[in-house]
């Protein structure tokens, strides 16, 4: 019941557009490889055992694996009799190189497990908490992608972190579902702009963030389309920009750089990888203090920001 059906990660399956065999491909594989890093997380009898066989994938894929771990060992964290702190144990060592990526999967296990068995959020960075609710956004729309996205559900009192936080929590999903999107229109940036240009307008920054970041992350684009989504994403390129950002500065952390992140920051950002990630630890809040706006959500604008003149004209010329 708590485990994904490695058959939902293929295309025909969930229904998703596949836009062509190499994205379908591309896509299917990062789903197959997410439950890869799930089980390993699920059957070690050690954290180090899990990371042993984590590390043993290629650059471009392991990432998502280290997204299933972090699900698996919520899970386990979230199961009545079985050990605890495995997720914390994990972040203190292995996995700290990866905790967007674990943190993600972690939301996960969130849309798996009853709200009493949710991580508890005093335990967890309070800058990056909210990442949780970026991963139980995606899983909810790609698991209930008529619901949270054809109906485009929202629920209006998210509990999680707190009550009080119920309006940014779902602003977090959303970036989340943009995310998902990327899966769901197969990898097409025509499709996916045009699915988010039909949710409400206050949502769409939220949207384009999350595909921003997937198209940077996961990839399964040419330059040409990568210019498509940066055209069409108009006023939204700066959360465009953003996600991108988050996307480069992650795989630069965790040390698995793929040449189409750097195809993708110089597209979307302006700028070459190296120069995009180092803006988000630039700019990373030192101390995740209270205000109007969760800390997060401050470093996301001021990120935004930086881009803003990228994203005000047309390139003369396509990047090298």
């Amino acid at each position: 019941m708590l485990t994904p059906d490695v058959s939902q990660t293929r295309l025909d399956v969930r229904g998703f557009h596949k836009k062509s065999p190499e994205s379908q491909e591309l896509l299917e594989r990062i789903g197959a490889t997410f439950l890869e890093g799930y089980a390993y997380a699920a059957e070690a009898k050690t954290i180090a055992d899990a990371t042993e066989r984590l590390e043993q994938l290629s650059d471009r894929f392991r990432g998502f694996a280290y997204e299933g771990a972090g699900m698996g060992f919520a899970v386990r964290d979230g199961l009545p009799f079985g050990p605890t702190n495995l997720n914390e144990r994990f972040l203190a060592g292995s996995g700290q190189p990866h905790v967007y990526m674990v943190y993600v999967g972690m939301g996960w296990a969130m849309a798996r497990l009853p709200r009493f068995r949710w991580p508890k959020p005093a335990r967890l960075d309070p800058l990056l908490l909210w990442l949780l609710l970026d991963g139980y956004g995606f899983h909810q729309a790609y698991f209930h992608t008529e619901k949270y996205v054809g109906q485009q559900y929202r629920d209006p009192a998210f509990p999680w972190p707190d009550k009080a936080s119920s309006d940014y929590a779902n602003r977090a999903i959303d970036q989340g579902i943009g995310r998902a999107l990327w899966f769901i229109r197969g990898s097409d940036p025509v499709l996916a702009t045009s699915t988010v240009d039909e949710f409400d307008e206050r949502r769409r920054g939220d949207l384009y963030a999350g595909i921003g970041l997937a198209a940077t992350y996961a990839g399964g684009v040419t330059e040409d389309e990568l210019v498509t989504l940066w055209e069409r994403a108009g006023d939204y390129r700066p959360q465009v920009a953003q996600g991108c950002c988050f996307a480069v500065e992650c795989r630069f952390r965790a040390g698995n750089l793929v040449p189409h992140n750097e195809l993708a920051a110089r597209v979307l950002c302006g700028r070459s990888a190296r120069e995009t990630a180092q803006v988000a630890l630039d700019l990373r809040p030192e101390r995740a203090v209270g205000g109007d706006l969760p800390a997060y959500e401050v470093w996301r604008r001021a990120v935004a920001a930086e881009f803003a003149e990228h994203a005000a004209a047309r390139p003369k010329q396509r990047p090298a």
